[in-house]
């Protein structure tokens, strides 16, 4: 069983950037990613753009050039794959954590590939894992998808769009471009605010002038082979259908956090407890970076906000000198 002072869970760009202070500190460190790079964003739409600039995801000093002003996840991909390669960063992918135990002076952990103790954990695994199902009949249905890719997939096709956020519209628009006959069923009154600036007047326009089909204040009540049907408003109606974009949104992976003993708030949130200032949880020298911080929130914390977790957590770490002798 191999010892190091810091393992830390997930390969984003968070445990990126906690991987690279653990090296400026001199510490032994191993980054356990149960995917590919960024796997995150790996997974985004293909012709996703950021809403921040380049700039701010940024990490390890090592500039982000883009050739637009908001990157795209090509970029981005890219980026982080240079960063890795750039600070030769000591990390494992397609490896998954599967087991986590209090041993001795650290934590046990057991992956799929092998066995480990560390003496610090820091759990860096977004949010982007586990979709919130709509929990309708036919969900399970293989023409229902939670996770857009590429919209050429859906040329000429019958779409039905699920949410308002900006995956959902982006779904809604790109494949309407590709010749799809777009539906989307919004469960609030209105496309949401969040939605980046430059694409929801596009969005809006397109519904407007009857060119995508929008259902407000709705909610899909049932998913067949060939319809859809939903609960509107002035009743159920049914739309044919060839396949459903489920942008229902995602959530962390709070069980895993539960089972390995850290707590989370009772309430809907189920917000993990960890010190502002250090990020370490309730078990000691364990610790939290990133979107996952914020439970069900997952819109508090984001990329650019949440880098400084890295500096925090290494910091309370090397002051405390919890390292293996």
């Amino acid at each position: 069983m191999k010892k190091y002072d810091i393992i830390i869970i997930g390969g984003g760009p968070i445990g990126l950037a906690c991987g690279i202070e653990a090296k400026k500190a001199g510490l032994s460190y191993l980054i356990l990613e149960k995917g590919a790079l960024v796997n995150s964003l790996y997974n985004y739409p293909l012709n996703m753009t950021f809403f921040s600039t380049s700039e701010r995801l940024e990490i390890g000093d090592v500039p982000f050039m883009s050739v637009n002003p908001k990157p795209t996840r090509t970029e981005a991909l890219e980026y982080y794959r240079r960063v890795a390669k750039q600070w030769e960063l000591n990390i494992r992918l397609f490896e998954e954590v599967k087991s986590f135990e209090p041993q001795n002076e650290g934590y046990s952990i057991v992956s799929s590939k092998g066995d480990y103790l560390a003496k610090n954990v820091i759990v860096s695994t977004g949010f982007y894992d586990i979709p919130h199902l709509m929990n309708v009949p036919g969900e399970e249905l293989d023409k229902v998808t939670h996770y857009y890719k590429d919209p050429n997939y859906y040329a000429f096709q019958k779409v039905l769009v699920v949410g308002a956020s900006n995956s959902a519209v982006d779904a809604a628009m790109e494949t309407w471009r590709k010749g799809a006959e777009v539906t989307i069923v919004v469960r609030n009154a209105e496309i949401g605010q969040r939605v980046k600036y430059w694409v929801k007047p596009d969005i809006e326009n397109r519904i407007k002038e009857g060119s995508i089909k929008a259902y407000f204040n709705s909610e899909v009540k049932e998913i067949k082979e060939r319809e859809v049907v939903i609960t509107t408003p002035e009743g159920e109606i049914s739309v044919e259908n060839d396949f459903v974009i489920a942008m229902t949104g995602y959530q962390p992976n709070l069980p895993f956090l539960s089972k390995m003993g850290i707590e989370l708030s009772k309430d809907e949130i189920m917000k993990p407890q960890y010190s502002e200032q250090s990020m370490e949880t309730n078990l000691p020298n364990v610790y939290l970076a990133g979107v996952v911080c914020g439970g069900m929130n997952t819109h508090s914390l984001f990329i650019e906000n949440s880098r400084v977790h890295a500096e925090q957590i290494l910091e309370s770490i090397v002051a405390k000198e919890a390292r293996f002798d």
